[in-house]
Parts: C-alpha cells; sequence; structure tokens
C-alpha cells in the first residue's frame, strides 16, 4: 500500500514536468526573408578597381547556402577563381532578434574576414561595414538587387576618408536549378 501514494505522485508530477519545460524557439518572419539565399548560385563579375594586392580583372565563382540547425542562421560556402587565384569562402546570415537587424559574417580562404550589418529595402540587400584602404580608413557597401526569384546584382563599393563612393566590383548570380 505505500507505492500506491508513490505512484500517484509520479503519476501526477510527470506532466508537470512536460508543461514546465521550455519550448525551442522558432524562427521568426524576418529570418525567412533569408530563404531567398537557398540553394546553389553561380556568379561572374569584375573587379573593377585594382591594387596591388588586389588586382582587377574578371572572377566567377559557386556558393551554395542552406539553414544552419534550428533554422535561425543560413550558412554560406563557396568557391571562386578570380584575379587573385582560386578561393573558398564562408558566410554566415543571421537576423538579430534583439538588435533588429539582420547581420553577416564571412571568411576567406586568402585571409579575410569582414562583419557588419545588412539592412533589406524593397528587393535589394545592403551590407556595411568599415575597415581601411591603403592605409586609410574606408566604408564599404555591398548592395545585392534580387532582379528574380533566380537572380540577383551584385555591387560592392568603398569610401575612402570620407570621399566618393566608387565601385570596386559588379557581377550577377544565378540560382542553379
Amino acid at each position: 500500500m505505500k507505492r500506491l501514494p508513490v505512484i500517484v505522485v509520479l503519476l501526477l508530477a510527470v506532466p508537470c514536468l512536460a508543461f514546465g519545460q521550455a519550448q525551442p524557439p522558432k524562427p521568426g518572419p524576418e529570418v525567412q526573408k533569408l530563404a531567398y539565399y537557398l540553394g546553389t548560385w553561380k556568379s561572374e563579375g569584375e573587379v573593377k578597381v585594382g591594387s596591388p594586392s588586389h588586382p582587377a580583372g574578371k572572377f566567377s565563382g559557386t556558393e551554395s547556402c542552406e539553414w544552419f540547425a534550428g533554422g535561425f542562421h543560413l550558412v554560406c560556402r563557396g568557391e571562386g577563381t578570380g584575379p587573385r587565384g582560386k578561393s573558398t569562402s564562408m558566410g554566415i546570415l543571421a537576423y538579430d532578434t534583439e538588435a533588429k537587424v539582420y547581420t553577416y559574417y564571412g571568411i576567406s580562404s586568402l585571409g579575410e574576414a569582414d562583419s557588419g550589418k545588412m539592412t533589406l529595402t524593397g528587393n535589394t540587400w545592403t551590407s556595411t561595414f568599415e575597415g581601411k584602404m591603403a592605409d586609410k580608413p574606408a566604408k564599404f557597401r555591398f548592395s545585392e538587387v534580387q532582379e528574380s526569384p533566380t537572380s540577383y546584382t551584385f555591387k560592392f563599393e568603398s569610401s575612402v576618408a570620407g570621399g566618393p563612393w566608387t565601385v570596386i566590383e559588379e557581377g550577377k548570380a544565378t540560382k542553379v536549378k
């Protein structure tokens, strides 16, 4: 008979424990806007303004993007060939719910690493970050215009020491079926 109260307590406690467990968070509608980039994309373009460490010339590449576990972050891996030779890259796109801003972080096999904020206005994504160019402070802007569900154009610009914006590179990406 002593077991009956223990069994009753356990039967009542198990459902209470289940209700007390937090449900995993779900991505919001802002995160779903990143889904545009899911899949594999081929790109080609041209570096317009060169320097000794970043020569001008044509480039091409392929990038594949997929959701990271949980569906909050998009992870993109790429490889390409350009004026500096072959390279690989990885980028992470996300939405920061507290700051209410899109973010990205990118690295490449050429030693580059950058991060910044992204905005979506209409069908145009714009990323911005700061750094140096020719040992002077510079602002950088990367814009992608979604032309259709399967193509976008892009442009990378810089403003050195508060000067005018200059197009560094531009091109087009097309989704692979």
